[in-house]
This record gives C-alpha cells, sequence and structure tokens, in this order.
C-alpha cells in the first residue's frame, strides 16, 4: 500500500491539524478492522447522515453503541451455544466485532435501529448558532487623521 505523506498540510492548514491526523489515521491499515461487519455510510440530508451496518444473527441485546470522545463506537458479541447445533457450512460468521467511527465536530447520534439484520444509526451535524455562517455589513470608511473609522467620527 502506497504511503502519503501529509507534511504539507499542517503547513497550509491554520488550525485544523485535527483534520490532517483524521486524514493520516484514515490511512492506517489497521487489518483487524477492516472487512468485517461490512458497512455503509450514506449522506441523506445537507447535515444528515446513516451508517448501515450488517450485523446478521445479532440481537439488539447483543450489540452496544457509544460515543465517546467524538468516536462512535459500536461493538457485537455473541454468546452462543453451538453444542447441540451441527453445521455442514457456516457462512454467517457472528463474530464478536468493534467498529469504530470518528464523527466530525458537531455531529451527534439521532437514534439506532435493528431491522432485518442491519443496524442503522442515524447522526446529525449541529452546528452551534455561533459557528452558522452570518452576513456582515460594510460600512464606509472614512479616514481620520492615520485611522480608519468606519463610519462614526472621533474627536
Amino acid at each position: 500500500m502506497q504511503s502519503f505523506d501529509f507534511t504539507p498540510l499542517y503547513r497550509t492548514l491554520v488550525g485544523f491539524d485535527r483534520v490532517a491526523d483524521m486524514i493520516d489515521e484514515a490511512t492506517k491499515n489497521d487489518p483487524a478492522s477492516q472487512g468485517y461487519p461490512p458497512y455503509n455510510i450514506e449522506q441523506i440530508a445537507d447535515d444528515a447522515y446513516r451508517i448501515e451496518l450488517a450485523a446478521a444473527g445479532f440481537s439488539q441485546d447483543d450489540l452496544n453503541i457509544e460515543v465517546r470522545e467524538g468516536v462512535l463506537i459500536i461493538t457485537g458479541s455473541k454468546i452462543t451455544s453451538d453444542k447441540e447445533r451441527q453445521f455442514l457450512h457456516r457462512g454467517i460468521a457472528e463474530r464478536a466485532f468493534e467498529r469504530r467511527f470518528q464523527l466530525a465536530d458537531y455531529v451527534i447520534v439521532e437514534a439506532a435501529g435493528l431491522e432485518n439484520g442491519l443496524l442503522r444509526i442515524d447522526l446529525k451535524r449541529e452546528l452551534p448558532e455561533a459557528m452558522k455562517p452570518r452576513t456582515i455589513k460594510i460600512e464606509q470608511a472614512q479616514r481620520s487623521k492615520g485611522k480608519l473609522v468606519s463610519g462614526k467620527k472621533t474627536h
């Protein structure tokens, strides 16, 4: 796998070191977390997202969803008693897993549900009022003794 150097990002993104760190972390190859269980990430609206995770064979009691320090952690563990069952082919893994998703700033988990073997987790980005875009009125500026004054006289 090709390795990327994100050093230029650190020089050009002032105050966004966390973004560069997340990109760097996403490119690392962690074989333990790849492949199982498979999942989809879908954007369902401008500020709404859904994670669908294949949880075949797991019940609600076997799954745990937790948000800790901006990380969504989904774990599944199933206690099975296969002693009385004799499999000719076992294609449904039902093995324990842990999936982690780094959440962006201001993203919250709204709801979660399990239906037909799919765990659905709805996420929403809620920006605080202070973070929302706003329009700044440009006033007529006047110069007074070398100082720029916006629309007001100074004495």
